[in-house]
């Protein structure tokens, strides 16, 4: 039965206000859901209120900026949801663990890194990781490196475990079990969920980021590292 029929001769006041609710609640949620998409799409593409920096970009980051004009055509097909900076910015210098020692991202600088954030609860986090140990084994070198971090906080046993499981043998074990990264990159609006993965240039600057997961042993995404590798 549809809602006109469902709608009396003399609808009391009540009667309305219900079938009101029935009718713009659906409605809502969509509408919702697209402001959180444009809001993303305002923090990663357009730079938030970042863009008025844009001409006075930082030296630092002039060699990602040629490799993001270089790197932006390749983010298609399935690296389509791949946000590439027209104006790379530089990243915090975020701290975590490599093998259960610290140390942080600039540590890495010279190289540029894809930047993965994935936990054990999280179900794409999981589906994508042989993929990003893949591309490591094809695409990894001195130049560019794939470096996913572990943000599970409690049952630290578990990433280690899964990893084992799934039979990762070329990504490096990082993690933040403190869950400091977590908390700097949310408050930058750089980290709204999980997975989230990050372009991180050689001189420490971020090229682009991409929120939810990919197909990351394609051949989109194993173009996309040798032509960040290439000097």
């Amino acid at each position: 039965m549809n809602d006109e029929q469902d709608l009396p001769v003399q609808a009391t006041p009540a009667q309305m206000r219900a079938i009101a609710r029935r009718l713009i609640l659906p409605h809502m949620f969509i509408v919702a859901a697209g402001v959180a998409a444009s809001l993303w799409f305002v923090l990663y593409v357009m730079n938030g209120p970042r863009s008025k920096e844009a001409a006075s970009e930082p030296a630092q980051c002039q060699v990602s900026r040629a490799l993001a004009q270089k790197l932006a055509p390749l983010a298609t097909g399935d690296l389509a949801a791949l946000a590439i900076r027209s104006h790379p910015r530089p990243m915090e210098n975020i701290s975590f663990e490599h093998d259960g020692a610290p140390t942080d991202l600039a540590a890495l600088n010279g190289r540029t890194i894809l930047l993965n954030f994935w936990a054990t609860w999280c179900a794409p986090c999981r589906e994508e990781m042989p993929g990003l140990d893949r591309l490591q084994s094809l695409a990894g070198n001195p130049s560019f490196s794939v470096v996913a971090v572990n943000m599970d906080s409690a049952r630290l046993d578990r990433p280690k475990t899964f990893l084992k499981q799934i039979g990762v043998k070329n990504l490096g074990f990082y993690a933040d079990p403190h869950g400091k990264v977590f908390q700097t990159l949310q408050q930058a609006g750089k980290l709204v969920g999980l997975p989230t993965t990050l372009l991180i240039g050689p001189d420490g600057c971020e090229i682009g980021a991409m929120a939810g997961p990919a197909k990351w042993d394609g051949a989109d995404a194993q173009a996309l590292a040798r032509a960040a590798a290439a000097k």
